[in-house]
């Protein structure tokens, strides 16, 4: 009785049991069952890639909003020439989905994104910024400058533009009409009605 005392015991302390699960803990994670995680965490950004390149973007936002500054004047370390095909809105469209990887179809991360370039959301990095490798000067000052630059209407159009080539069933909705305010009552609970009205319409 005492021997399978003694052979119990030990599996009892709680020591033992924490190391037991850590390495469980191990043989799981080395599985390569977190990998499959990671794939499918990762692979819901390439998809938007599929569907449409930011080569094509650009290029459709130049068509649409022709007078956006291009900022292609920069030299290609490559060959010497200028990189005419490098422009603002390709850099600002790689910088959006592989930099930040921000979704391109939602308003509110493009929103996101012009605020990076404003200076008033996320740091921007010189050495991770579209063009700083291929480019013999880095387009980011210049690029945020040209940003800055734009009125309000100018980013609010270049946002939709954005969201609009990516997101094609976005351009069957309205926009909400800007005279239109929610109720401030969402009550089911019937009101007494209000009186003065008349006055008020005077």
């Amino acid at each position: 009785m005492s021997k399978n005392l003694s052979f119990i015991q030990p599996l009892l302390k709680p020591w033992q049991t924490l190391t037991a699960l850590m390495v469980v803990g191990v043989i799981v994670l080395g599985s390569g069952a977190d990998k499959s995680i990671y794939r499918n965490l990762f692979s819901i950004q390439p998809a938007y890639a599929q569907r449409i390149t930011p080569s094509d973007v650009w290029q459709l936002v130049y068509q649409q909003l022709p007078d956006l500054p291009r900022e292609n004047n920069y030299i290609s370390k490559e060959n010497g020439k200028v990189a005419e095909n490098n422009t603002l809105v390709s850099r600002l469209i790689t910088y959006h989905i592989y930099t930040k990887g921000r979704a391109p179809i939602y308003r509110l991360d493009w929103k996101l994104t012009l605020a990076d370039y404003l200076g008033a959301n996320e740091i921007m990095y010189d050495t991770t910024y579209p063009g700083h490798e291929t480019l013999r000067e880095n387009p980011i000052e210049g690029d945020r400058k040209a940003i800055t630059r734009l009125t309000r209407s100018q980013r609010n159009a270049l946002v939709q533009v954005l969201v609009n080539i990516f997101n094609p069933s976005s351009q069957n909705t309205p926009p909400p009409s800007p005279n239109t305010t929610p109720s401030p009552n969402t009550s089911s609970t019937p009101q007494p009605p209000q009186r003065g009205g008349a006055e008020l319409l005077k």
